[in-house]
Parts: C-alpha cells; structure tokens; sequence
C-alpha cells in the first residue's frame, strides 16, 4: 500500500505520518519526488487503515498495490532512480559503460586493462575477483588479493570498480574495494546473500537469473530493498533457450519492460547474452536502442590466452574503444549522452 501525500508537505509533518505508520508495527518508505511525496507501507495491515491514512490531513490518496515486490515497483517510485557514485549517475541521462575482463588475472592485466578501459571513455572497470563455476576444477579467481589488484587499478585510473560477492560472509570484505557490488545470475535467488547486501548502502547490479521470469526477478530486488539499501540496478545478461547457437538469449524485450514495471536503472550484458564475440557489438547496440541506462561488456587485451575460456565473448581493445565512439553518436539519438573524450581525461572526486 502507498499513501499519495499533498504538493509540499513539510518535513514535520511527513514525520508526524510516517510515526503514525510505524507505531502500528509497519515499515514506512519515503520516496521524494519534485511536487509529490509517496510512502511505501510494508507489513500485515489491518484493513481500516487505508481510511485512517486517507482521512489525514496532507494525504491525498491511499493505494493498494497489488504486486508482489512494492519499493521495487514505479507505483511507489513514479520518477527513474538515479545512483550518484563519486560523480557518476546511472540511472540518468548519461550511458554508463562498464568495461574489463571477466576475471582479474595479474595485477599487469588489470592495469594494462583499466588503461584502456580509460582511455576509450568508458566509467567503470569491471573484473571477477572471486568466480562461480558450473565446473569444480575450473579456475575460481584470486580472490582478495584480485579484489587489492583492481582497487589499485581503479584509483590510479579514476575509473569505478564492480566485482562479484558470491557470500554473505565475503560482503564486508568486498565492500572494503569495490564501489558496485554484482550478483551474478547463479545468486540471483540466494536470498542470504541479497539480505546481507540490502544491509549496505553499496550500489549492488542485480543480475537476472538464466531462468528467473520479471516477476522473480524483482522480488529478488525486493530482498535488497526492504533490507535499507536502496541504490539497485538491475542487468538483462540473458536467458535459457532452446537455442543452442548462442551462450544465452539476450532478452531485449526485458528492458523496455522492466522501464515500465521499475524505477530501478536497467543495464545490459551482451557479452554473457550472446557469448559471442561478433554478436556483443550489433547486441550492445541494439541494447541502447531499448532504452538500457548502461552496459556491462567483456574486454581482454590477450581474449585467446584468457585464464577464464570466456574469450570467445571478450573485445580486443581496437574493438571496445570503435564501439564507444559508435555508442557515443548512437546515444544522442536515444535520450543518452556518451563523452568519450570527456569520461577519458576526468578526474573522479571521492
């Protein structure tokens, strides 16, 4: 249920309400918007308290929502969530690009690797310090000496981190280096982990599980929400089909959707979503033209000799750095911008 406040109540009273909420054992949420103040009641209610609220003096109208994920829901938020991190918004009107390896190898990978993530414009340098497997014997990353490599790397490039947290027991530490927390597609439903995270003020990508419909999707997001961590995005990196041509089936069709059923940023993975090298360009494209506030992409300066075997969806850096230039001309188009020379020669500020 939302309660719809009056144009400019004061702060006072919107106190006053949400005290009024939360003495009968309920959650009150507060979403800000530019005219209109709308509160998120979470919890067993009792039905009359829908006219209690609605015969308040500053609420305007009480709503029932009827989904099963509620602060997730654009009915409680009706304006696009934007997430500052030291500078960098995603959510808003500039095309975040997050670009690196798959894993963090060497601490000479990953610098040579932010360099270039750097110098082709993009913001963020992605890399897995701790790997999730489907196989045991593969290679399971660095793990806290990856995370110390690619904090390094991020500071002397002034680029953002995102890396994988794959426990509940692991989160402080990763929190310690990384600026965005990723939950991979693996996680997406391990519900330990997204409690720990929503007890964070960490940005966390939410990654939509291979088989996970919206609906499963947002829920999980509910989980970090409702824990008091509101700065979620969500990232379409493709599904299980019966097609077998591709890695996954990159799910255009969820971003347009999730634009509709969420505030939350929505951000494409075309790398896992196609596993192919020579699909991630059109895909990463086509992604923008969907309405994506940013993109995570695979990129590797030695893609065949990569420690992970996911080189066959990794760009050489001549390709990350052509398609940041087309993104750049591509965003304008689409309601984005994308200064690659900008983003390349800026300093983040902490």
């Amino acid at each position: 249920m939302i309660a719809i406040l009056k144009p400019h109540v004061s702060d006072d009273r919107l106190n006053e309400i949400v005290h009024h909420i939360e003495k009968k054992g309920l959650q009150a949420h507060v979403s800000k918007g530019t005219d209109t103040t709308v509160i998120g009641i979470i919890g067993k209610f009792e039905s009359s308290l829908a006219e209690q609220l609605r015969s308040m003096k500053d609420v305007e109208n009480v709503v029932r929502i009827s989904k099963s994920y509620k602060l997730a829901s654009r009915d409680f938020h009706p304006a696009n969530t934007i997430i500052n991190i030291k500078g960098v918004e995603i959510g808003g009107d500039e095309l975040v690009i997050m670009g690196g390896p798959c894993a963090v190898e060497t601490p000479e990978q990953i610098d040579l690797i932010a360099s270039i993530v750097k110098k082709a414009g993009a913001q963020v340098l992605r890399g897995g310090a701790y790997k999730p497997r489907t196989g045991p014997y593969a290679f399971q990353g660095i793990g806290e000496e990856g995370l110390k490599w690619m904090k390094d790397a991020g500071e002397k490039y002034n680029l953002l981190t995102i890396t994988e947290v794959m426990t509940p027991e692991t989160v402080d530490l990763v929190c310690e280096y990384a600026d965005i927390l990723q939950i991979g597609t693996r996680n997406m439903q391990n519900f330990e982990l997204l409690r720990k995270v929503g007890k964070t003020q960490t940005p966390v990508l939410l990654k939509r599980g291979f088989s996970a419909t919206y609906d499963e999707w947002l829920n999980a997001a509910e989980y970090i929400l409702a824990g008091g961590n509101p700065n979620v995005m969500l990232c379409e990196r493709g599904i299980r089909t019966f097609e077998s041509y591709t890695r996954n089936t990159l799910d255009l069709s969820a971003i347009p959707v999730l634009k509709h059923l969420t505030h939350l940023p929505v951000i494409s993975d075309p790398s896992h979503g196609t596993g192919r090298r020579e699909l991630v360009v059109p895909m990463t494209k086509a992604s923008v033209g969907a309405g994506c506030d940013g993109l995570i992409i695979e990129m590797h300066n030695d893609p065949d000799n990569s420690m992970t075997g996911d080189g066959v969806q990794s760009l050489f850096p001549d390709q990350f750095a052509d398609l940041l230039k087309d993104l750049e001309k591509l965003a304008p188009l689409l309601g984005k911008t994308l200064d690659t020379n900008k983003i390349s020669k800026q300093l983040l500020t902490v």
